[in-house]
């Protein structure tokens, strides 16, 4: 006799698993939903292909990144011997004639790395790829699941490491938008329109960086009563008001990194001249 409790048939004698697993509840469909629940996830992923194909070949090109007064975001600061020289720049040569490669790749790991940790990034490729789960309401496929338990997802509590070494980048990058209010001879007192999207480029990378979950954490966490410190918490109750923002902040960053650098890199190839403001 039927309880509806009891999984549907694989008709295989084979032990159902997953959300057909004997202590699930007998619901034959993989879901009830009738929108198009995957047109979120497949969006997320093409965008963050494009992101990723882009900044690959950016970051091997290991050239016009760098036209004077703007130096982009993939190379900054510059570690090594090979970069291009920029006055005034943030060119710290830590690494000598032995690294051949492009600079970039020597930065690049830190933002990256606080992004691919980061709470929101984790949910959106882990929908958009792997498909665990690919939408609310909406069953993985996959028989088991272990969380962020096992090696490598284990790593993933790195995060809060991270959001330490994304503060000097964030830091870095401010500098080089403060950086773009000289010419191209380098005469302070001068801005166009790349320093324009610089600046907002800086703020919306600050943004991000503090809507951090790490960072409200580090801010109020473990604090019993926040009538004994006042000051953090107004940091932790802005820093909470960003967070709520975070997704958006999220994209919106990700995306005028890739605005800066191909910015950079239509005035380094002479696709057109900066449009001066003053």
């Amino acid at each position: 006799m039927a309880t509806g409790t009891e999984p549907p048939s694989t008709g295989r004698g084979v032990r159902a698993t997953g959300v057909h697993s004997p202590s699930r509840a007998a619901i034959a469909p993989r879901h009830l939903r009738t929108d198009r629940w995957w047109l979120a996830p497949a969006a997320t992923a093409a965008g963050l292909l494009a992101f990723v194909a882009y900044s690959t070949w950016r970051a091997f090109a290991n050239s016009d990144y760098y036209a004077a007064p703007y130096v982009s975001p993939f190379y900054s600061p510059c570690l090594a011997e090979n970069c291009v020289p920029m006055k005034g720049g943030p060119n710290w040569e830590i690494f000598g004639s032995w690294w051949g490669l492009s600079p970039a790749l020597l930065i690049l790991i830190f933002p990256l790395g606080f992004r691919l940790t980061c709470y929101y990034y984790r949910k959106a490729y882990y929908r958009g790829f792997w498909a665990s789960p690919p939408a609310c309401a909406v069953a993985e496929p996959h028989a088991t699941y272990t969380g962020e338990t096992r090696f490598p997802l284990i790593l993933q509590n790195v995060h809060r490491y991270f959001f330490y070494t994304a503060l000097p980048v964030a830091a870095i990058l401010t500098y080089d938008a403060v950086l773009t209010f000289r010419d191209s001879s380098y005469a302070w007192g001068h801005a166009g329109l790349g320093t324009v999207i610089f600046l907002v480029n800086s703020v919306l990378i600050w943004a991000y960086t503090l809507s951090c979950h790490s960072c409200r954490h580090i801010v109020g966490g473990r604090l019993k009563h926040f009538s004994r410190h006042p000051v953090r918490y107004r940091m932790w109750s802005l820093v909470g008001r960003l967070n709520t923002r975070h997704m958006v902040l999220a994209w919106a960053s990700l995306v005028s990194v890739a605005v800066c650098d191909l910015y950079v890199y239509l005035l380094a190839t002479g696709t057109f001249d900066d449009p001066r403001i003053f």
